[in-house]
């Protein structure tokens, strides 16, 4: 069975950090992608990052350029959003996705990944 928990999140004031984790299980990590999505309230899902967890190529979103970074720790099935500069616009609940096919991180698109976490809720206060 597929798994992916999300922890990390919270409440932030702007300009502050967080750092988000999903934990895998119940696949092959190596050859996925990994993405971190997310989901602000009256608004559709977006794609914030992705990752290939073989090679490490990323894709970031034009918004969070320069401000979040997404990581794996391969031997932990582990994947990792750090996020800076948080700004109020940045609240949503946020997603973990992973699919098989390791290319899905190039456009980090929502229909291409299979596997879906919970959620984790990231509030940021002005």
């Amino acid at each position: 069975e597929v798994q992916l928990v999300e922890s990390g999140g919270g409440l932030v004031q702007a300009g502050g950090s967080l750092r988000l984790s999903c934990a895998a299980s119940g696949f092959t990590f190596d050859g996925s992608a990994i993405g971190w999505f997310r989901q602000a309230p009256g608004k559709e899902r977006e794609g914030v990052s992705c990752m290939s967890v073989r090679d490490g190529s990323t894709y970031l979103s034009d918004s969070v350029k320069g401000r979040f970074t997404i990581a794996s720790d391969n031997a932990k099935n582990t994947v990792f959003l750090q996020m800076n500069s948080l700004k109020p616009e940045d609240t949503a609940v946020y997603y973990c996705a992973a699919t098989r096919w390791g290319p899905a991180y190039e456009f980090c698109r929502i229909d291409e990944y299979d596997y879906w976490g919970q959620g984790t809720q990231v509030t940021v206060s002005s």
